[in-house]
């Protein structure tokens, strides 16, 4: 081997050890972050929501507190900064010069906290992938060596929050790569791969247990059409969440005067909860609600409206928590509406068609399905559903029915709210 040749060696094995560490610090950072923000907003979710089940009059309190003081961080606090949110994340990827800015951190760590924590009907889950892409950005900027690999340690970041959020090192991978990458290189492979093991270290080292405790037991090939049903129905659905979503953020873009846009929200907030607290927050607090007691409810007219009624206003209360400025995006709520619907389903076939299906397998199955439509990564939403649960059982019909939602939903309307541009919203 020549000087030349060895010294080439030597730079690339230096570079590499580089990588290795900055992949460390990312994944360790990032899974610090998610989870913090996750046990935080779950603390003072908790004791918010019980705080307008005892008294209703926070029904009208919470939504103006909330979106007022995040405008008022955003104003002062944050100087009047950009917040495009994951669509950030695209143009720094794409972008040699744009980067994202460290204030991202704790601005999308606050915001997305207080835009759940007092009520706004989504997650934080937006929130969480821009500020860990963040701490990807920012680190490789630290090293003119680390140039070049700008989208790979983003999407470190990216995977090490999803997977500290979700327990699934898979659906963190996958959604970085299907979502903000759409490639796979050697950098790729070594800095999401060492970025969520450390995430998912810390997650076993804190015995984290999965967000979804269920039993689910088998499923039958006689469900296979119904199956196919619920992901034509869960395309459906994800196509009118993401139309709500860009529809009232066009609207309230004509308004000019900021409060104007608070007190609207607020107040479509305010009604909606108050008619149906399972809007609140997440949404996961009435997904474990209908989990645990969902081979017991009855199908009742009163019920049939209470879903129907969810399902019609959850993708509004959603768009419009977003375009009044709540802090978050669709992940929760996609979830939310799957869960919802995959049990309306089952209980029509089963008090009306007597087809004697398991509720519990639709709703998980429905879950993963919106999810995979709204966003367009059916294998994200498999691990990520499958991780919540931590059970593989559904892994083959998850997988036919999350393609199903995601072509249905690609025919009827190619994009999604990631990928739109102003110039389509009609």
């Amino acid at each position: 081997m020549n000087k030349t040749a060895r010294i080439k060696k030597n730079h690339q094995f230096i570079v590499l050890q580089k990588l290795v560490i900055v992949s460390v610090l990312i994944g360790f950072l990032s899974a610090f972050l998610g989870i913090s923000l996750k046990k935080i907003t779950e603390y003072y979710e908790e004791i918010f929501f019980h705080e307008v089940s005892v008294n209703p009059v926070f029904y009208i309190i919470f939504p103006v507190f909330g979106l007022s003081v995040i405008y008022f961080l955003r104003h002062y606090l944050f100087k009047k900064k950009e917040n495009k949110g994951i669509k950030e994340v695209f143009e720094s990827t794409k972008s040699d010069s744009k980067n994202l800015p460290s204030y991202k951190i704790p601005s999308h760590f606050i915001n997305g906290l207080l835009t759940v924590a007092f009520g706004g009907s989504t997650g934080i889950e937006v929130s969480t992938v821009v500020a860990t892409a963040t701490i990807g950005s920012v680190a490789q900027q630290k090293e003119n060596v680390f140039r070049k690999y700008k989208t790979e340690l983003i999407c470190a970041g990216v995977a090490a929050g999803v997977t500290a959020l979700f327990s699934s090192p898979i659906a963190g991978i996958l959604f970085a790569l299907e979502v903000i990458s759409r490639k796979v290189t050697r950098a790729f492979v070594i800095s999401n791969i060492i970025a969520v093991s450390i995430a998912f270290g810390l997650l076993t080292i804190l015995k984290e247990e999965p967000l979804f405790a269920v039993s689910i037991t088998t499923w039958h090939l006689k469900a296979i059409p119904y199956f196919i049903l619920l992901g034509i129905l869960a395309g459906l659905n994800s196509v009118y969440l993401t139309r709500c979503v860009l529809f009232f953020k066009s609207q309230f873009g004509k308004i000019d005067t900021h409060y104007y846009k608070i007190l609207i929200g607020s107040v479509v907030l305010s009604v909606s909860l108050f008619i149906f607290p399972q809007l609140y927050g997440e949404g996961y607090h009435a997904i474990k609600g209908i989990f645990s007691n969902s081979a017991e409810i009855p199908l009742t007219l009163t019920l049939a409206i209470t879903f129907i009624g969810i399902l019609v206003l959850k993708p509004i209360v959603t768009s419009v928590t977003l375009a009044s400025g709540g802090d978050g995006g669709v992940f929760a709520p996609s979830l939310f509406i799957g869960a919802f619907l995959g049990l309306l389903l089952a209980s029509i076939l089963n008090t009306f068609f007597h087809v004697h299906v398991i509720p519990v397998n639709f709703m998980i199955i429905g879950m993963a399905a919106v999810l995979s439509a709204s966003i367009h990564a059916p294998f994200t939403a498999i691990f990520l559903v499958c991780g919540l649960t931590n059970d593989y059982t559904l892994f083959i019909p998850i997988l036919v029915v999350c393609l199903i939602s995601k072509y249905t939903a690609k025919m009827i309307y190619p994009y999604t709210v990631y990928t739109y541009s102003t110039d389509l919203v009609k």
